[in-house]
């Protein structure tokens, strides 16, 4: 049986087209690190919660990287997240209050859940202080959820 192979170049070593390729493009592996490296951002976007997007989407997404990093310090280390991030949350707070067109959803909920405590102060239920510091803290994370 015969083969037919038709090509328009001349029988012989294929000339090295390598260089020039080279010269157009860059190298495949820096392109697929740079390929790797916009994945990475983008699924650390995709995993980052909503309500994240949302706070660094207004007029304080500076004040709310810095009190997500001391959450995340405190959660590490073990320390107390109210004590060691008061500052950082006062300033969030004040930020947020400056900003209130933006973060009155966040606000009002926060503000819910002041009422909600304030009731409980009134007629408050028999809890041990680890209990009440538990508590405070859930509130907090309930608006991260």
């Amino acid at each position: 049986m015969e083969t037919a192979v038709s090509s328009s170049s001349p029988p012989g070593p294929e000339p090295d087209r390598g260089a020039e390729a080279d010269a157009s493009s860059p190298p495949a592996n820096n392109a697929a690190e740079r390929g790797e490296g916009e994945k990475e951002e983008e699924e650390e976007e995709e995993a980052e919660c909503g309500f994240c997007l949302f706070m660094k989407g207004g007029g304080c997404k500076e004040e709310f990287i810095a009190w997500e990093k001391c959450v995340n310090e405190a959660e590490k280390s073990g320390e107390d997240m109210v004590e060691k991030c008061f500052q950082v949350t006062s300033l969030l707070r004040k930020c947020m209050d400056a900003h209130a067109d933006y973060y009155e959803p966040i606000l009002k909920a926060e503000q819910e859940i002041a009422e909600s405590v304030a009731a409980e102060i009134k007629d408050p239920p028999q809890l041990e202080p680890e209990e009440v510091k538990e508590k405070c803290k859930s509130s907090v994370f309930k608006l991260l959820e």
